[in-house]
């Protein structure tokens, strides 16, 4: 006889939470969906060290902590993460790691690893969106991620576009005016006034969410300086 009180109610909020770590443990990129699985950045970073001391030299799919169930692999310098409740059914979960994994081994065209990974930081991020908002699974088809991907890169509007995205669509809007201006050339000083301007624009309206997102990878933060600055 099955007790009333060990029945649980059916939730959509499948996935606690995402991550890709390096071969050292430090955070790539990290996504949390229940405000009460580790509220904080300190909480999560340390649950993120504790998950990797536990299964980076494990041959294992699959680990209990911290109440949750963690489903996992690597590849090369990287491992992926896919978190949910205690009692989540680990084959959804496994479904949803594989989509991850696959998706960004399409849209990095097999070249997973971590210096390609942070070179395209932006594209990996819209992929994780694409597979799941605020825990509730949306994609678990890799084909159809880097579709939806490949469609929002190619035009998205200003206010939703990532620092890289936002950059290259100002870049094309630089070079009509100075091909307006032109006329025999624009002189050095309007060329990095308006560069500056179109970089300002980008950096106000997505840093702190790219940072807050991606906490303790000074190689990430280095990589989108180069970039961006």
């Amino acid at each position: 006889m099955v007790m009333e009180g060990l029945l649980l109610e059916p939730t959509l909020y499948t996935v606690k939470g995402m991550a890709i770590l390096d071969n050292d443990g430090n955070r790539i990129l990290a996504k949390y969906y229940d405000k009460n699985v580790f509220p904080t950045a300190k909480e999560q970073k340390t649950f993120e060290k504790n998950l990797f001391n536990k299964t980076h030299r494990a041959n294992a799919e699959i680990i209990m902590l911290d109440g949750l169930t963690c489903v996992y692999r690597s590849n090369v310098d990287l491992f992926f993460y896919v978190m949910g409740s205690s009692h989540e059914n680990e084959l959804i979960l496994m479904s949803v790691l594989n989509c991850l994994y696959d998706s960004v081994s399409h849209i990095l065209r097999k070249n997973v690893e971590k210096r390609v990974v942070l070179e395209n930081l932006d594209i990996v991020m819209l992929a994780m969106d694409e597979i799941c908002d605020g825990g509730i699974i949306m994609e678990a088809d890799s084909s159809a991620v880097v579709q939806r991907v490949a469609l929002r890169t190619d035009d998205i509007p200003l206010g939703e576009q990532t620092v890289a995205q936002g950059w290259d669509g100002l870049s094309h809007w630089i070079q009509g005016c100075l091909r307006v201006w032109g006329q025999g050339g624009a002189s050095s000083s309007e060329v990095s006034c308006l560069r500056i301007s179109a970089k300002s624009h980008v950096r106000c309206s997505h840093w702190m969410a790219m940072e807050v997102n991606c906490v303790g990878s000074e190689e990430w933060l280095e990589a989108w300086r180069d970039r961006v600055y």
